[in-house]
């Protein structure tokens, strides 16, 4: 795989204008190429700026982030391709859902260049073929409004995925979604995960969708934003929902709902110390 699917932050810290506090500071870690990784924690502790400067959209305060072995903001830092799905789908009504499916082949090179001679041939076969991966096929016609929610994310899955990115970011793209629906989609990820081999960069709020799919887990705390836990997650894939009831899954998970506890138990003893 190369290093291109390399994300190093050294150091990082990261403020708002403005902002009280640093969004993030002092985070430190490295991402092999081809791993799931999950960044968990509460609510405005930073996991979706660290995204943004995964992605180049922002630049570090301090310290450096290094991504595809190249660091943001550095000349040519863009190079490496990104894929990236949120928890809103955000397809174009006006599109069909392969359409949809198709627009980065249409905006991101090296496909751009032949969009308009591939797009009813190799590009189309291309995103049929993911569609019908995902439990789709046959519905690449349809409009985004004909098709439910748990259905534009897998669509918004294949997007992120057709243009065979070598990092992957997924902001909570299945936290607006049911739970049966959601663990419908745990499949989805994982089976599309371990045929392509991206690295991936997920941020999530439950624990048991950490476990279930990542390699690693970077636990952070808030105010601001660091790592206080790097967890290896060893399970055997592919993970199955039965396996999440085993003794192992849920004392992975019981660990890290302590870890997360007691974060937030020196962060009200620091408080009060103030």
């Amino acid at each position: 795989i190369g290093n291109s699917g390399d994300i190093k932050f050294k150091n990082i810290t990261f403020s708002y204008p403005e902002a009280q506090a640093p969004a993030l500071e002092r985070v430190n870690f490295a991402l092999k190429p081809g791993h799931f990784n999950v960044l968990f924690g509460p609510s405005g502790c930073g996991k979706s700026t660290i995204l943004k400067l995964v992605a180049g959209l922002l630049e570090p305060t301090a310290g450096a982030a290094i991504v595809g072995g190249r660091e943001v903001g550095a000349i040519g830092s863009h190079a490496k391709r990104l894929g990236l799905a949120f928890q809103n789908p955000t397809m174009l009504p006006w599109l069909s859902i392969l359409d949809n499916v198709m627009i980065p082949l249409k905006i991101v090179e090296p496909f751009r260049q032949d969009y308009r001679r591939k797009r009813k041939g190799e590009f189309r076969e291309r995103a049929e073929a993911l569609l019908e991966q995902v439990g789709l096929a046959g519905f690449g016609n349809k409009r985004p409004w004909q098709l439910s929610g748990g259905m534009l994310q897998r669509a918004s899955l294949c997007r992120a995925l057709v243009h065979e990115p070598d990092i992957l970011l997924l902001d909570e793209p299945f936290g607006a979604l049911d739970q049966f629906t959601r663990e419908e989609l745990w499949d989805t990820m994982q089976d599309l995960w371990i045929n392509r081999r991206p690295t991936v960069l997920l941020v999530t709020h439950d624990l048991r969708e950490s476990a279930y799919l990542a390699s690693r887990i970077c636990v952070m705390s808030s105010r601001p934003g660091r790592i206080i836990e790097d967890q290896r997650v060893t399970f055997a894939r592919p993970r199955t929902l039965e396996s999440s009831y085993q003794p192992d899954f849920t004392s992975l998970v019981q660990s890290l709902r302590m870890s997360i506890a007691e974060a937030r138990a020196r962060l009200i003893q620091m408080d009060r110390r103030r």
